[in-house]
């Protein structure tokens, strides 16, 4: 299954936040949206970061409150992995888990064209387990 699929039964919509936004803005649009990561972009919607509920509870068990008036930037990964809608959902099952990311956007000619959670990846996988499962208790009943 490609990363395509995944996206045309979920949707496109991604949370963005700009890089100078507040954390407390950032955890409205979280609890908002009720997701668990937001892409952070630039002025050309270009990615420059991602952040999630843990960089949020890292840092403020690290610095304390002060981290919520402070700026997404400071918080965010900016080594952002990304993927492209023909990607491979098995290939990138592999690559979440092993560099143990849940969120990865997803690009397409150089836009930002969706994100992909762990979730829908596992969730991907047991639907192709199902079907698979379908077609062989038919083959078996013929």
């Amino acid at each position: 299954m490609l990363i395509g699929t995944i996206l045309r039964g979920k949707g496109t919509h991604v949370a963005t936040v700009r890089p100078d936004a507040t954390v407390t803005q950032l955890l409205s649009l979280l609890a908002e949206h009720n997701i668990g990561a937001v892409v952070v972009t630039d002025d050309a919607g270009a990615i420059v970061g991602i952040v999630s509920e843990r960089d949020v509870v890292r840092r403020l068990n690290d610095h304390g409150a002060g981290v919520l008036d402070g700026p997404v930037s400071a918080i965010m990964t900016t080594e952002v992995r990304t993927c492209k809608p023909d990607a491979n959902v098995d290939d990138l099952r592999r690559t979440m888990t092993t560099h143990r990311i849940r969120h990865v956007p997803v690009v397409s000619d150089g836009r930002l064209a969706g994100i992909v959670s762990i979730g829908d990846v596992v969730k991907s996988a047991i639907e192709e387990l199902e079907s698979e499962k379908a077609y062989l208790v038919d083959y078996i009943h013929r």
